[in-house]
């Protein structure tokens, strides 16, 4: 039966080569039951076949010296056959790098007629020039020895919606699905939309802001300074900065890489945003009731809220302040102490799971955010949110506050 979806509605996955968007289109494709469509798989393995048999020694089909009229077939192969899937099942994702496209003019709009009446959403993979370029040699494919890549220092000048490379499959996903399918439901598991509560509690990484790429990025670069790989880094995801340090170097470079690895997080945090919903939530709490827990240093957390509209709040938790950091309960016991509440009075948003359980241990009730982890990982909240929008606020006679779910 063919789909009802009205329009039609093409997703289209574009970045340079080493930048993820296989992967993310075929993630972005099992989530919404899409199918896909990736100009390397559609149109390589018959290029491929064409110059094998044809055995000459003249330039690769990719690279900048093949003739133009390979790049205009290839396309028109995508275009058409998404066109094709369109009318049949009314949604595809497109994968391929567009880059003539993104500029705008002739391209783009051949690209807009040819998907016509579907609706294009354009999501690009942007990051460092030599994130990419070291994927690509990672990968070790022969087709990367005969592209240009010079195209990796364009930014598309049409509309679209820009997704970091420094962020995982998942949390890269989800913002996608955000645009595309909107939000998801609430999920409540304990939450009593009766309780009160005198204040609020908030982690300010994935929760506040949407930090998370450039702390990505920021570990990756400290990661390869230091010849620490991948792995050991996300073994040890979770932990503060300091314990982190401990773990990867050796005892004579921790004071050193604690000081880079701040150095690297707060020239990066220029560039981060309040997370969708915040600032407006945020500012309708009182300050004396309302805290940031951060498992991050004071430098980073102060450089990370002056970049956002948020304002630094009189109680803010920070590694620097307690001996133990999420998964314990101090950093939350310590708020609500410093605020002068009892932590079953209050309600704290977090977006991982050592800080939920900090949290619960302190007594706290949770509310988790998605898009940084898996939602079984946040199992442990109380309610499981996208975004702020769908809370607010209910204020008491007595300044303390309910918490009520709108959608």
């Amino acid at each position: 039966m063919k789909s009802q979806i009205t329009p039609p509605r093409a997703i289209i996955i574009a970045g340079v080569a080493g930048s993820g968007k296989t992967t993310l289109g075929r993630q972005v494709a099992r989530t919404v039951g899409a199918p896909l469509l990736d100009l390397d798989s559609l149109t390589n393995p018959l290029l491929d076949q064409i110059v094998a048999s044809a055995g000459t020694d003249s330039a690769h089909w990719l690279s900048p010296d093949a003739p133009a009229g390979v790049r205009t077939g290839r396309y028109a192969a995508l275009l058409r056959t998404a066109a094709d899937v369109l009318d049949t099942c009314g949604i595809a994702v497109l994968v391929a790098p567009f880059t003539a496209e993104l500029r705008g003019g002739t391209e783009w709009d051949r690209l807009r007629d040819a998907l016509s009446p579907a609706t294009v959403d354009v999501f690009y993979l942007h990051g460092d020039t030599d994130l990419f370029a070291a994927r690509r040699a990672a990968r070790g494919s022969d087709r990367d020895q005969h592209r240009d890549n010079t195209d990796d220092r364009h930014t598309p000048s049409i509309p679209h919606h820009p997704i970091d490379a420094d962020l995982n499959t998942l949390q890269q996903a989800h913002r996608v699905l955000m645009h595309v399918s909107g939000m998801t439901a609430p999920q409540s598991r304990h939450f009593s939309a009766d309780k009160r509560f005198d204040a609020v509690l908030f982690d300010l990484d994935g929760t506040l802001v949407d930090s998370t790429a450039s702390v990505n990025r920021s570990w990756r670069k400290f990661a390869e300074h230091y010849g620490v790989s991948a792995k050991a880094l996300e073994e040890n995801h979770g932990k503060t900065a300091k314990n982190l340090v401990q773990i990867l170097l050796p005892d004579t470079l921790h004071d050193e890489g604690l000081t880079r690895i701040t150095e690297l997080e707060v020239a990066d945090a220029s560039g981060v945003r309040a997370v969708a919903g915040a600032e407006p939530f945020f500012h309708a709490i009182a300050p004396h009731r309302r805290a940031v827990v951060t498992s991050g240093s004071i430098p980073i957390a102060t450089a990370r809220l002056h970049a956002t509209n948020l304002e630094i709040p009189p109680v803010m938790v920070t590694a620097d302040r307690v001996t133990n950091g999420k998964p314990h309960p101090e950093p939350f016991l310590t708020a609500a102490k410093d605020l002068g509440v009892s932590p079953d009075r209050c309600l704290v948003f977090e977006d991982a799971p050592a800080g939920i359980t900090a949290a619960k241990a302190a007594g706290c009730t949770v509310v988790a955010l998605r898009g940084t982890v898996a939602d079984h990982e946040l199992a442990g909240a109380d309610l499981i949110i996208d975004s702020f929008d769908q809370v607010s606020l209910n204020s008491g006679p007595d300044g303390d506050f309910q918490l009520v779910v709108v959608s």
